[in-house]
């Protein structure tokens, strides 16, 4: 259910496939805010990984050079307690739960537990970029599925309380949150 447009914080969620554009779009969005923006970086950097880098540097290079990043691979519900009036955009969803896929089902739970108390206290203004797994095949092994049953899980937690959710594909920018009707509360963790 979205918030009333008085509230003194929004969230936003933006999904899509790879390379569709949906960290742009977060971009759009975040310099619309009006506010500082701080790029939160939930990916940790690899040195053996060129091709990581190159991502991670192209986002670099198309952010301007006012934003504030700050890398929070793992501590992402204390990145948004501690957030004042700006803007945050966290890229990614998917990445931060990579990070944390080990955590059992109950530290897990308290994660996003977590996650979601600094979401209802921020008065920051919060954009999340997440990808969409679950649109292809279920993976073949264990740790593939949980990851995209989590995700997509989060996702729809996120959804749910989010002002605003965004679907980027085929190069197109879909708002959601006027063109559906969001389902009722899921009745799994």
């Amino acid at each position: 259910m979205p918030l009333p447009a008085n509230s003194p914080r929004q969230i936003i969620l933006v999904t899509g496939p790879a390379r569709s554009g949906k960290s742009e779009w977060a971009e759009t969005l975040a310099v619309r805010s009006g506010r500082s923006v701080v790029y939160v970086a939930t990916a940790q950097l690899n040195p053996d990984d060129a091709e990581w880098q190159t991502r991670i540097i192209r986002h670099q290079q198309r952010r301007p050079a006012t934003w504030k990043t700050l890398a929070v691979p793992i501590a992402l519900p204390e990145a948004i307690a501690s957030a004042k009036e700006e803007c945050l955009l966290v890229d990614s969803l998917g990445t931060w739960l990579a990070n944390l896929l080990e955590q059992d089902e109950d530290t897990w739970q308290q994660t996003i537990d977590q996650l979601l108390n600094a979401l209802d206290h921020t008065t920051a203004e919060v954009i999340f970029v997440a990808e969409e797994t679950g649109w292809g095949v279920v993976p073949a092994y264990p740790l593939g599925r949980l990851f995209r049953d989590r995700l997509g899980n989060l996702t729809r937690q996120i959804g749910t309380i989010a002002s605003d959710v965004y679907l980027v594909t085929g190069g197109y920018v879909l708002n959601l949150s006027q063109l559906g009707q969001p389902l009722p509360s899921p009745t799994e963790p």
